[in-house]
């Protein structure tokens, strides 16, 4: 991490000549401006830069579409002010002579952009800190690795991709030596970027690893999560490869991204721990009741996209009931750890979750349960597909509708805010049902 007089010394030394300022758009993307050095410390620090407001308004392809409330042709099409955050200013080891730092996205008047990521999160670790809390969080993000180039599988339409591993490497040190070239720059990468990397291991699908890192306060650990995402991207480019987050990128193991959240005190105590039941406090079992009573109503903010949905396969470790249990990876919900370490990780998101919308629903998950002293049933035990329970909505098309019609939703996050992902959500499936897929070619151009 560096310090703005650190910046400055690199500057006149020569060793740093550009500042990304990013922000994190709806799809977790980073989103933002090169600046010269020079310039950002002449006046984008003390003045902050501006951005045009449809980067919260567009799909994945960056089309203008409608149906959102701040940002239009009817509208203009304006600015917002990207506010630098410089506690997140690093360097980018792997680009040269290169900082970067996250904005937070203000109005002209100085009033938050309510639908932005980082803004809705704030929001929720606000209320947190009203009851003497903070949420630490982890993510555990899977990639599929392939020797193909971004380029290369454009052109070749994503088919016949060479994956980094031709067979199951989940746990093999032999395995992820084959990509231990690739694997070894990035965690190096992020950890000169200010991360704290623990691991690295393989997983089942055909090149398919994890890095993982360290837990953090939830702002940071978002941070960090969009900031490695794109990183990752970057120095798999320059290697020639490419890896892919998606969340079902074939027909085998999708790509998770497993959420970890717990809860301190103002003296770093665990508000989660006590003496109940495999060491919960009654907090704790109201804060893991709220996640159960949100669960279906809030899986569109842990899977987004239409593909999202394709990950949810019976006995693929990615879960559908909504239950909880005690280290069972076939329920939703796992609880893990002990005292200061138990936590409850939300295995229902994938590779292609918004970091910042996810922990935003955990926390507001957790609150209602908390808030109204919801009961816990008690921890599912054995096959949790088997279970007969309810599960998690199966399409983007259901989680919308729980989504919109959610009463919580809108009590804790805000009526701009769902209607704005409501919005993103009914964009993606007019995508969706407008295109003609390679399926239905195959199945359809001379047999039908």
């Amino acid at each position: 991490m560096l310090t703005v007089d650190e910046l400055r010394e690199d500057v006149q030394a020569g060793r740093i000549d550009t500042v990304l300022l990013a922000v994190t758009d709806m799809q977790g993307r980073l989103q933002g401006k090169r600046l010269s050095a020079r310039h950002f410390l002449d006046e984008v620090l003390h003045h902050a830069a501006e951005g045009c407001n449809y980067l919260l308004a567009v799909d994945v392809e960056m089309n203008t579409v409608g149906g959102y409330a701040m940002s239009s042709w009817e509208h203009g099409y304006g600015d917002f002010v990207m506010k630098p955050d410089l506690a997140t200013l690093r360097r980018v080891p792997w680009q040269e002579g290169t900082a970067l730092l996250l904005a937070d996205l203000v109005w002209e008047d100085g009033s938050d952009v309510v639908p932005s990521p980082r803004q809705i999160l704030r929001r929720q670790t606000a209320r947190l800190a009203e009851r003497g809390w903070t949420a630490f969080v982890g993510t555990e993000l899977e990639f599929c690795v392939y020797r193909t180039s971004y380029e290369d599988a454009w052109r070749n339409g994503y088919r016949n991709l060479e994956p980094g591993n031709l067979y199951n490497v989940d746990y093999s040190l032999l395995g992820t030596a084959r990509v231990e070239p690739l694997l070894r720059r990035i965690r190096l990468s992020m950890e000169g970027a200010g991360l704290y990397v623990e691991s690295a291991k393989g997983e089942c699908n055909l090149g398919q690893h994890e890095i993982a890192f360290k837990y953090a306060d939830a702002l940071t650990t978002c941070d960090n999560h969009s900031i490695y995402k794109n990183g990752a991207k970057e120095i798999a480019a320059e290697e020639g490869m490419s890896l892919t987050f998606m969340a079902k990128p074939n027909q085998r193991e999708g790509n998770s991204c497993h959420v970890h959240i717990s809860l301190r005190d103002d003296d770093g105590g665990p508000v989660m721990a006590g003496e109940g039941p495999h060491g919960l406090s009654k907090t704790g079992e109201h804060f893991i009741a709220g996640q159960l009573r949100a669960m279906r109503e809030f899986t569109l903010l842990y899977a987004p996209n239409i593909n999202s949905y394709k990950r949810y396969v019976a006995g693929s470790f990615a879960p559908t009931a909504v239950k909880w249990g005690v280290d069972n990876r076939t329920c939703s919900l796992r609880l893990v750890g002990h005292g200061g370490s138990l936590r409850i990780e939300n295995r229902v998101p994938g590779g292609d979750v918004n970091p910042y919308l996810a922990v935003s629903a955990l926390i507001a998950a957790g609150l209602k349960g908390i808030d109204d002293e919801l009961p816990l049933e008690d921890a599912f035990t054995g096959n949790a597909y088997a279970s007969g329970a309810d599960t998690v909505p199966s399409t983007l098309r259901d989680a919308l509708a729980l989504f919109e019609g959610s009463t919580l939703a809108r009590e804790a996050l805000g009526d701009q805010v769902v209607d704005h992902y409501a919005n993103n959500a009914r964009v993606e499936l007019a995508a969706y049902d407008a295109a003609v897929t390679d399926w239905e070619l195959y199945r359809g151009f001379e047999r039908l």
